[in-house]
């Protein structure tokens, strides 16, 4: 996305991609400065310990993600949000099938379409 233009993005269950089993993927708005990720979790999938040079910001939309990080654990549920600030390593679990939006600034290329 450049310029000026406006689109409008919908939820595109078929739209998404697989990047590991358990996990869906779809890229939704983006910019150089930012990009919305809506990500789904099958109940007990567990992404690989990680980090990243981005901000992120996770809200939950439905389900239950237990989240580690440096500081220690905690789990959030429908209608929370948590902030994770970049190069900090972190991994997740879906204790319930789940639904997430990730923001990240600056966007990231390895997912832009």
């Amino acid at each position: 996305m450049s310029g000026n233009a406006i689109s409008v993005f919908a939820s595109d269950d078929e739209g998404m991609s697989t990047p590991e089993p358990g996990l869906r993927r779809q890229v939704m708005a983006y910019s150089r400065a930012m990009m919305l990720i809506r990500h789904t979790m099958v109940k007990g999938w567990g992404g690989a310990k990680h980090s990243h040079p981005h901000e992120q910001m996770v809200y939950v939309v439905h389900g239950r993600i237990r989240f580690e990080h440096p500081g220690g654990v905690f789990e959030v549920g429908p209608g929370e949000s948590f902030l994770v600030p970049g190069n900090v390593a972190h991994q997740a679990w879906a204790l319930e099938d789940s639904e997430v939006l990730d923001i990240f600034t600056p966007m990231r290329e390895d997912y832009a379409t």
